[in-house]
């Protein structure tokens, strides 16, 4: 049975944002239906098989969508796709679109125990899942694990592999005629998607966003990031089936009429191929595709594009500098979650830190969200970053709990995250409440230690965590990719977190040198990966 999606939102907000044009109060469906109406000829879709325009797309689309329904997938159902990034993943989200259902994306990386739980936890009635995967069979594993999901109704096997028992194939749903497809028209303000976020929760949190806040919300954040009249031209490194990905389908084309580049998987050499080949405006990222992307780099001068928009990670000074040289263009440092923040340093970049603590994030845009910090007590300045605003979600989906916790009683989202905001307006991140190591019952911010060690010569990159420890609770970890040639040892990182101003109780205590950081299936640092590394004695403590 699918939970409750209630909107914590108060409805005169969302429907005073509708009025005031701030959200474009259409589904996503009918969005893309005016582009491609207006526009039946322009690119919507470059992948591995070639280019697809609106119409050739909208036509596989309404296909698509007849299909599902004659499955009987209807208005409001939630339904699973765990699909790479490419054409296939995009018909999906619209064709569910069209048939005013709820997408849930997940990366293809996420095992069959994540899909029961986000499938279950859900109430999904159907899934879209690929045959094979890179050496995986995504559809095959979960219609084997089908007796634990009483709710789930079909699954469709999307690949040329052969079919699994008991799953409908791909192809057959894009063959029924969608000439005679009408589509629905759910509420603007009624669920849309379902975006997942592994944020520091055992399960994997689902959150609900409405049309409006995905066309609206989080569609007014890229508009500031457009800027001329062309329609942006998007190379998505990131999977469409992630938080960050929830800028392609419903953004990108439905509310921008732009174009999709897309790679099923990511490399650097893929990635350098595809700006010289494709010239998109845009390329989105997580900081540590770019540092591998500097590293490797191709042959010749890049193409000029307006921005790297680069989230999912702190990016640190210095990649921000030589990205900015090496590519040619603004490299966007995005501050955002699924859970409803958002904020960035813009195309001018965002101004000097000045005096202040933690980092100049960039002002905050209340067309996306507004933001605010709840006093922490003990703290001068400084507390929890709250945001409320159009791109805010609706709700938690299956967990009461995560809304009582992270949601207040007139909508607003409580981050986990310490701020303030300057003079100047400008949102300065301190620290994560929820990445905090306890050492001997002194709390470390492994953020604040990143940003210090990020400025080392020897680092290209890094990421702090805590290692369990008998004596002392946890200590702190550093997992370094070094800059070519340079070997950092322990006892240098220290001199330098010295010099910096960081007091021995934040040091770490165990070096990890890894040839670049694991990525999550969503593309973030993967720290399981790297806490299962420290775990088998390949540090060096000195």
């Amino acid at each position: 049975m699918t939970p409750r999606l209630d909107d914590l939102v108060p409805v005169a907000l969302r429907r005073g944002w509708a009025a005031d044009g701030i959200c474009p109060d259409l589904d996503l469906y009918a969005l893309f239906r005016a582009h491609r109406l207006a526009a039946p000829d322009r690119v919507a879709v470059i992948d591995a098989d070639g280019e697809l325009t609106y119409a050739a797309l909208d036509r596989l689309a309404r296909g698509a969508a007849a299909g599902l329904r004659g499955l009987g997938v209807g208005e409001g159902d939630v339904v699973g796709v765990q699909l790479a990034n490419g054409r296939d993943a995009v018909v999906a989200d619209l064709a569910l679109a069209a048939l005013g259902a709820v997408a849930l994306p997940f990366p293809v990386g996420r095992g069959v125990a994540d899909a029961v739980s986000l499938l279950g936890r859900s109430g999904a009635r159907a899934a879209v899942v690929a045959s094979e995967y890179r050496g995986t069979a995504p559809a095959r594993e979960l219609l084997a694990a089908a007796d634990r999901l009483p709710g789930l109704r079909v699954v469709v096997a999307a690949g040329p592999q052969e079919l699994p028992e008991g799953g409908v194939a791909w192809n057959e749903v894009l063959s029924a005629d969608g000439r005679a497809f009408t589509p629905a028209r759910p509420d603007p303000d009624g669920a849309a998607r379902i975006l997942v976020s592994s944020g520091s929760e055992a399960e994997p949190k689902m959150v609900a966003y409405s049309h409006n806040a995905l066309a609206g919300g989080r569609g007014n954040f890229m508009a500031t990031l457009i800027a001329d009249a062309d329609p942006p031209r998007c190379l998505f490194l990131v999977p469409l089936a992630s938080a960050f990905g929830s800028n392609g389908t419903a953004v990108t084309l439905a509310r921008h009429g732009g174009s999709l580049v897309l790679l099923d998987h990511f490399s650097p050499e893929a990635a350098h191929a595809a700006i010289r080949g494709h010239r998109p405006s845009h390329v989105l990222a997580v900081p540590t595709m770019i540092r591998m992307m500097l590293d490797r780099p191709g042959n010749g001068a890049m193409p000029p594009m307006t921005a790297l928009v680069l989230g999912g990670a702190e990016l640190d000074a210095a990649t921000e500098a030589e990205a900015g040289g090496v590519f040619g263009c603004p490299v966007v440092n995005l501050y955002g979650s699924a859970d409803g923040v958002n904020c960035h340093s813009g195309l001018c970049g965002a101004p000097e830190h000045g005096r202040g603590p933690g980092v100049v994030v960039g002002l905050p845009d209340p067309r996306v969200t507004e933001i605010r910090i709840a006093p922490a007590p003990g703290e001068e300045g400084v507390g929890e970053i709250i945001a409320r605003g159009p791109m805010s979600p609706m709700c938690y989906v299956g967990a009461p709990e995560l809304n009582r916790r992270y949601r207040t009683a007139d909508g607003w989202v409580r981050t986990g995250d310490l701020g303030t905001i300057d003079a100047d307006g400008r949102l300065r991140l301190v620290g994560r409440l929820r990445r905090i190591v306890v050492r001997g019952g002194a709390n470390i911010s492994p953020a604040e230690v990143e940003r210090a060690l990020s400025g080392h010569p020897d680092v290209r990159e890094v990421v702090c965590l805590g290692v369990p420890d008998r004596v002392m609770g946890e200590r702190l970890a550093a997992c370094v990719v070094p800059r070519p040639g340079r070997t950092p040892r322990l006892a240098g990182l220290v001199s330098h977190l010295l010099r910096r101003g960081v007091g021995r109780d934040r040091h770490p205590e165990h070096l990890l040198l890894v040839e670049e950081v694991p990525l999550t299936p969503a593309g973030k640092p993967d720290r399981d990966a790297l806490l299962a590394l420290l775990s088998r004695g390949r540090s060096d403590p000195g």
